[in-house]
């Protein structure tokens, strides 16, 4: 996929920001990443809201190999190819991208600044002096 290809395929969505990532485009607006475009697919930042839509039409999520493992981002659901033709419908999905993608970055900001406290260490009671014991004197 191209930078032209994704500007076509989201004008009916509106404008977005391409920028090159990985080993393609991410995908933004109004200054929020919601999608995903690389050589294995496009893909959209989905949540516990809309996951079950991407479940629906037999979407899987983004993985890539590690030397050791597979790694799955269930923050990122491929975009079902019936979408690519039929833009209004995934200016549909991609709104709802979009919100999923502002939601996750709400739980992400601190809610406050919050006073912390320095905790001082207590120290250990071998270090504490101890006193001497007088002796009584002889009688």
């Amino acid at each position: 996929m191209d930078r032209d290809f994704l500007t076509d395929l989201f004008s009916d969505f509106g404008p977005v920001t391409i920028r090159p990532m990985f080993s393609g485009f991410g995908i933004s607006a109004d200054g929020t990443n919601f999608a995903l475009a690389l050589r294995a697919g496009l893909y959209f930042r989905a949540d516990e809201q809309t996951i079950p839509q991407f479940e629906a039409e037999g979407s899987t999520p983004f993985q890539y190999q590690t030397r050791a493992k597979t790694v799955v981002v269930n923050s990122y659901w491929q975009l079902p190819a019936r979408l690519f033709d039929d833009s209004e419908e995934l200016s549909v999905w991609a709104r709802a991208a979009l919100a999923a993608a502002q939601r996750a970055a709400l739980r992400k900001r601190p809610k406050g600044k919050k006073a912390t406290k320095k905790k001082v260490a207590a120290k250990p009671t071998s270090a504490v002096k101890k006193t001497s014991k007088r002796s009584k004197p002889p009688s």
